[in-house]
């Protein structure tokens, strides 16, 4: 799935999870914006402009995702990941940030979940 999926859908509630952002419908389907950890590298959140609940409760206009890679602000290998997405309501802009030893993604993946009676995404790879 990409990022542009998210278009034009409601979602109810739209949070942090870890180092990943929920994407959560009034039904109970949901997404998952974060990286599949695998080995030697290391993705997170670097910074959210915005305010997450600007994206709930009216439909996605703009989801759009673009990356850069880091040059020498990396120690080996680095990517930023930015992602812009907005409502009628606002906009919210966030920055991934990815390093590795250069054999390993750095990636952001989005991926369909399900929830846990706590709310925490359950994900299938």
């Amino acid at each position: 799935m990409e990022v542009k999926d998210l278009m034009n859908q409601v979602f109810a509630s739209v949070y942090q999870f870890e180092d990943g952002i929920v994407f959560r419908k009034a039904n109970g389907e949901g997404y998952y914006l974060h990286h599949i950890q695998d080995c030697c590298e290391s993705v997170y959140i670097e910074s959210i402009v915005g305010d997450l609940k600007d994206l709930e409760n009216n439909p996605i206009l703009i989801a759009e995702e673009s990356t850069e890679d880091m040059g020498a602000a990396a120690s080996e290998s680095g990517t930023w990941t930015f992602y812009k997405f907005a409502t009628i309501k606002g906009y919210v802009d966030i920055r991934f940030c990815g390093e590795s030893n250069g054999y390993y993604s750095e990636a952001v993946d989005i991926s369909k979940c399900e929830f846990n009676k706590k709310g925490e995404p359950n994900i299938s790879y």
